[in-house]
């Protein structure tokens, strides 16, 4: 028996993302189950993972269900060290985890004006200051990573790691929304959407059935600006 993953719509669920890079990117193998947002194939979908009641869940070989994607990402590392979902360095994995903590619990802001959605670009959505301040404290965040401990690739660390699973749907709002970031964090944005696994995510994403409605936002777009 392998590693189960439930997810929600691939465009959409920001967590959903972050919890299967955490197997593509390391190539650990998993299964994908889906189940679609507001509707009652995501409760047919959650049933099968009870008591997780959110996505992503994991389903163990030992048939344990886990939920939380940090307690996921702990998990993985755990049961896989040679994946090296965190950095090998003392410092710079306490850095990652860190970071990934804050993204787990905060940018509210940010999650309200600009929910994840693959499926489309818009030229502005008007962030208001709330938002502008959440895209200051990212900057502040992948500076420190980059500048500290990100000399040896284009990842926040140098090469790529758990911690940027958790920023992949933050730097696809930004890609999204055209929030405007400095050059050092657009460079990471572009990182990401020139990532293999990020750019299948999409395109599966996009073969998914109709619009969630949930998503629409009636502001100006523009092509999608990363690969399509």
């Amino acid at each position: 028996m392998t590693y189960v993953l439930a997810i929600g719509d691939r465009s959409y669920s920001s967590w959903s993302l972050r919890g299967w890079l955490l197997f593509a990117k390391p190539g650990l193998p998993v299964t994908v189950e889906t189940g679609r947002l507001y509707s009652d194939d995501f409760a047919r979908l959650m049933a099968g993972f009870a008591p997780a009641r959110m996505v992503p869940a994991l389903r163990l070989p030992s048939g344990r269900v886990i939920g939380e994607t940090l307690a996921i990402a702990e998990t993985l590392a755990e049961r896989h060290p040679d994946a090296r979902l965190w950095p090998a360095n003392p410092e710079a994995r306490a850095v990652a985890r860190w970071s990934a903590a804050e993204m787990h619990a905060g940018f509210s802001a940010l999650r309200s004006h600009c929910p994840m959605n693959l499926r489309v670009s818009y030229a502005d959505c008007a962030p208001p200051d709330t938002v502008l301040a959440d895209l200051a404290r990212l900057e502040e965040l992948w500076a420190l990573a980059r500048c500290d401990f990100g000399a040896g690739g284009p990842w926040l660390f140098g090469d790529w790691s758990a911690a940027d699973a958790f920023f992949a749907p933050v730097a696809a709002r930004i890609a999204g929304y055209n929030l405007p970031v400095g050059a050092a964090a657009a460079a990471y944005v572009a990182t990401h959407l020139a990532c293999p696994a990020f750019c299948r995510w999409r395109a599966e994403g996009l073969a998914e059935g109709p619009d969630q409605p949930f998503y629409r936002r009636d502001w100006p777009t523009r092509p999608w600006p990363g690969a399509n």
